[in-house]
C-alpha cells in the first residue's frame, strides 16, 4: 500500500496508508483527515476536498481535466498546484506522496 503524507495548516503530518485504486479522497476520510470534507461523495461537483500537491508529485498525480478546473475555481486559496483530491487515483507511484491541506474549505 502507497504512503501518503498529508500536511495539514499547522504543519501536522499525518501518514496513511493508501488502498490501491481508491481515490485520495477517500483516503483522507477513511483516515480522519479533518480538513477533507468531500460533501459531494467524490463525484467533482463541489470543491471540499481541495488540497495542494506537493510539487514533486505534479508530474505523477497528472492535470486537471476541464470538469475539475471549473470545479476548482470555486476553492479558496486556489494555488497552481490546487486538485480535488477526488480525482487523484490511488497508484504504486504515488508511494511518498505529499499532499498539503487547506486551511479551510470555505
Amino acid at each position: 500500500m502507497p504512503l501518503v503524507k498529508f500536511i495539514n495548516a499547522d504543519n501536522e503530518i499525518y501518514e496513511v496508508n493508501a488502498e490501491i485504486g481508491g481515490n485520495l479522497m477517500q483516503v483522507a476520510l477513511d483516515n480522519g483527515i479533518d480538513e477533507i470534507l468531500g460533501e459531494c461523495g467524490g463525484s467533482c461537483s463541489c470543491a471540499t476536498c481541495h488540497c495542494y500537491i506537493g510539487d514533486d508529485w505534479l508530474a505523477k498525480t497528472g492535470t486537471p481535466d476541464d470538469t475539475e478546473q471549473e470545479m476548482l475555481e470555486c476553492a479558496l486559496a486556489q494555488k497552481v498546484n490546487s486538485r480535488l483530491s477526488c480525482q487523484i487515483k490511488i497508484t504504486e507511484d504515488l508511494d511518498g506522496l505529499i499532499v498539503h491541506l487547506p486551511e479551510a474549505q470555505y
